[in-house]
C-alpha cells in the first residue's frame, strides 16, 4: 500500500490477484492430486471434473440470474462474468479466425504454475470451468478453449459456439462424461 490516501497502483493490484491466482491454481492442484493418489487416477479425475462442473454451473447460474434481473436475453453478448482485468493474465487480445471471433489470453497465471509444477493435465482439468459456466449461463452456447498454455500452446485462445443437442444432453446428465465439448 503507498501513501497516497490508500491508493494502490496498478501494477500493485495486478501483483495482488496474480498471488491470488497462483494460491487458486495451487489449491486445484493439491485437491486434484490428493484424489488422484487416494482414489486412482480415473476415479479421481471423474470427481475434479464433477467439482469443477458444480464450480462452472455456480458461476454460469450467477452471471444468468444478474443479466436476467436486468431484462437481457441470454446471449454471449448479455455474458458478463465478474473476473478481474488486471493480473489474471499478461495480456488479453480479441481477434477473428475464419470468422469466428476469438479472444487470446497470453501468460496465465494460473496455467505458468501448473506447468512450473509439470502438472498440465491436472492443471488443464481446472479449465474445463469454462464451458462448464457458460452452458450453465445458456446451454444453447459454450465457450471452448481452441488453445491453451496447458496443451503446449503459446496462448489460451476461447470462442463460443453452438452447443449440439448431445453436448446439451451429456452436460445436463450428471453421469455422462461431458469434457470432450472442450476438445
Amino acid at each position: 500500500m503507498s501513501s497516497n490516501g490508500g491508493m494502490v497502483t496498478l501494477d500493485d493490484a495486478k501483483e495482488q490477484v496474480r498471488k491470488v491466482c497462483e494460491r487458486l491454481a495451487l489449491l486445484h492442484f493439491s485437491y486434484a492430486k490428493t484424489l488422484q493418489r487416494e482414489l486412482g487416477e480415473k476415479k479421481g479425475k471423474e470427481l475434479v471434473l464433477k467439482a469443477i462442473k458444480h464450480y462452472g454451473m455456480t458461476i454460469g447460474q450467477k452471471v444468468k440470474a444478474k443479466a436476467v434481473s436486468q431484462g437481457l436475453e441470454l446471449t454471449p453478448a448479455n455474458y458478463k462474468e465478474d473476473l478481474p482485468s488486471y493480473g489474471m493474465h499478461d495480456r488479453i487480445e480479441w481477434m477473428e479466425v475464419g470468422g469466428e471471433k476469438r479472444m487470446r489470453a497470453f501468460g496465465c497465471v494460473m496455467g505458468k504454475v501448473w506447468n512450473e509444477l509439470d502438472e498440465n493435465k491436472l492443471g488443464r482439468l481446472y479449465c474445463y470451468v469454462d464451458p462448464a459456466k457458460y452452458m450453465a449461463f445458456n446451454p444453447v452456447f459454450k465457450l471452448i478453449h481452441t488453445k491453451t498454455l496447458l496443451d503446449g500452446d503459446k496462448c489460451c485462445e476461447f470462442a463460443v459456439r453452438h452447443a449440439t443437442e448431445e453436448e446439451k444432453s451429456d452436460f445436463a446428465n450428471d453421469e455422462k462424461d461431458w469434457s470432450y465439448i472442450d476438445r
